[in-house]
């Protein structure tokens, strides 16, 4: 008896000592039973939301503990792991207030990145518009000089037509010119 005694003691330190922190779901209230099934007797209710340990689990059914250190079993459908969100909803609103702080810095930000780029956007279309001009004005002056070399070379080759010309023609009219006449000097 002492040995069935002394397991049945060793059994339930082992089950606190494995106990798991959790709570019971945050939309139902339950009652607890002295046992694991619907069929023991309810010895206690557990509002939604407490805070619990989970010690031992059988037929769909889980041992808890309550913050004032009632034991009993509820079922398993209703304990969810981890803290409650009641417990964590002031830590989720901080966090939300610092998420909604970070996206106002970061759209204000944005807007200036925005206009800076709407900036740069300008004067990116007015210096291509600027480029087109200089282009335009570049492809002008090659055509000046396209049509200045053109014209250079025309009176360059008129003035050397108009100067072989009156050489050929100076050239024909010379035999043509009276020769002067050697005065005679007989005195050799």
């Amino acid at each position: 008896m002492k040995k069935v005694l002394l397991v049945a003691l060793l059994s339930g330190l082992s089950s606190y000592a494995a106990a798991e922190s959790a709570h019971i779901a945050d939309d139902v209230y339950v009652f607890m039973n002295s046992g694991p099934s619907n069929q023991y007797r309810i010895n206690g209710r557990v509002n939604s939301g407490e805070a619990i340990e989970t010690l031992d689990r059988r037929n769909d059914y889980v041992q808890i503990r309550t913050e004032s250190g009632r034991v009993g079993w509820v079922p398993e459908n209703f304990v969810a792991e981890g803290p409650s969100d009641l417990i964590r909803m002031p830590e989720l609103e901080s966090e939300l207030k610092e998420s909604k702080q970070r996206i106002s810095a970061q759209q204000q930000r944005i807007d200036v990145l925005e206009q800076a780029a709407e900036s740069r956007a300008n004067e990116s279309e007015q210096s291509k518009a600027r480029v087109v001009e200089l282009e335009r004005e570049i492809s002008s002056l090659k055509t000046q000089i396209t049509n200045m070399d053109q014209s250079n070379l025309m009176r360059w080759l008129t003035h050397g037509g108009l100067v072989a010309l009156g050489g050929v023609i100076l050239g024909l009219l010379v035999p043509y010119l009276p020769k002067r006449r050697k005065p005679r000097n007989d005195w050799f």
